[in-house]
């Protein structure tokens, strides 16, 4: 469903004019408040800004922003969804991607910068698989010399090697400025804390599911 959305979403925008497509950013996008963090917090409050933390979630630049989201939403997503269900996950994508676009807001210094996209939900849900699958393994295609070679890695070892790249970029990574580098941390952590917060009630889910 979010899968559709996201799509529905862009393709809705993408038909726009530009000026129109512009005035959407504007209208729907997250914007940080100022300088100072209080200014930011009461433009959230008073400014209606709060809204935007989640409307932002469905405006991406292009469609190579949009495609990169859905990649990840879907490699990491559907299992998380499998077990979790469709409405914790959709809880999941939700939540995480409000706090990810809150502490990009709140961490942004310039003024008036504009905050769009799903990265942040996405890494909540890395997170969230990270912590339902820490045994897991994912499969990569690496260069071997001429050739190229399938094999199958642990997913703790590649996604804890995405999240420290996360770290490193939001300093001195590429598109420094441009990408908000601290969503993709904060969502990320908030995945992992709320999977643990609702491991025991997808335990409970999944007997269920079994009859016991």
């Amino acid at each position: 469903m979010l899968f559709a959305l996201l799509w529905l979403a862009y393709f809705w925008a993408s038909t726009r004019s530009g000026a129109t497509q512009h005035a959407l950013l504007l209208d729907w996008g997250a914007l940080t408040g100022g300088q100072a963090l209080t200014d930011t917090l009461r433009a959230l409050w008073t400014e209606g800004r709060g809204l935007r933390l989640l409307t932002a979630l469905f405006l991406h630049a292009d469609w190579i922003h949009l495609l990169g989201n859905l990649v990840f939403l879907l490699i990491f997503g559907l299992p998380a969804e499998r077990v979790m269900g469709p409405w914790r996950f959709l809880l999941l994508f939700l939540l995480g991607g409000a706090v990810a676009n809150l502490a990009a807001v709140l961490l942004i210094g310039a003024p008036h910068r504009l905050v769009i996209g799903a990265s942040g939900a996405v890494s909540a849900v890395i997170g969230a698989y990270l912590a339902l699958f820490p045994r897991a393994r994912l499969g990569v295609v690496l260069p071997l010399g001429l050739f190229l070679e399938f094999v199958r890695a642990p997913a703790s070892l590649l996604i804890g090697i995405w999240a420290l790249l996360q770290i490193v970029f939001a300093y001195i990574g590429p598109a420094f400025g441009a990408v908000a580098w601290a969503a993709h941390i904060a969502g990320f952590g908030f995945g992992v804390l709320y999977a643990l917060f609702v491991r025991a009630a997808i335990a409970r889910r999944l007997r269920q599911r079994r009859g016991y």
